[in-house]
């Protein structure tokens, strides 16, 4: 995780995962609006969501080691426990590729300047 050229901005990546956040709140609204056809849709905003409300106020966020070691322990969690979801193994299966996209993201330091709310 060291080896990145620029350093860890732990303000930008929580003001990502803020934005980011607030954008997954909007996508299910318009989901639930889309109706039936849009139960994948629904589901998948809600994992981003629940991903970003269970980081951005973490105290791992200040590090990159420990954001990468919380997003590990995160991806091997055996449940995500969420109401409201159309299918839980959908969830689960939205949750899990969310958190490797961040960790991803968390050891190449990249994307978290990205913020607009369509990616």
């Amino acid at each position: 995780m060291a080896d990145s050229l620029k350093p860890w901005d732990a303000a930008l990546v929580r003001r990502w995962l803020e934005r980011r956040y607030a954008a997954s709140r909007l996508d299910q609204a318009a989901a639930d609006r889309a109706g039936y056809e849009a139960r994948d849709d629904f589901d998948k905003a809600a994992a981003e969501e629940w991903a970003c409300r269970t980081l951005k106020n973490a105290d791992c966020v200040d590090d990159q080691a420990a954001f990468a070691a919380r997003l590990k322990e995160l991806i091997a969690q055996d449940e995500y426990p969420a109401t409201g979801v159309n299918d839980d193994v959908r969830f689960e299966r939205h949750v899990r590729s969310y958190l490797r996209k961040l960790a991803k993201m968390t050891k190449a330091n990249e994307g978290f300047e990205k913020t607009h709310r369509h990616q």
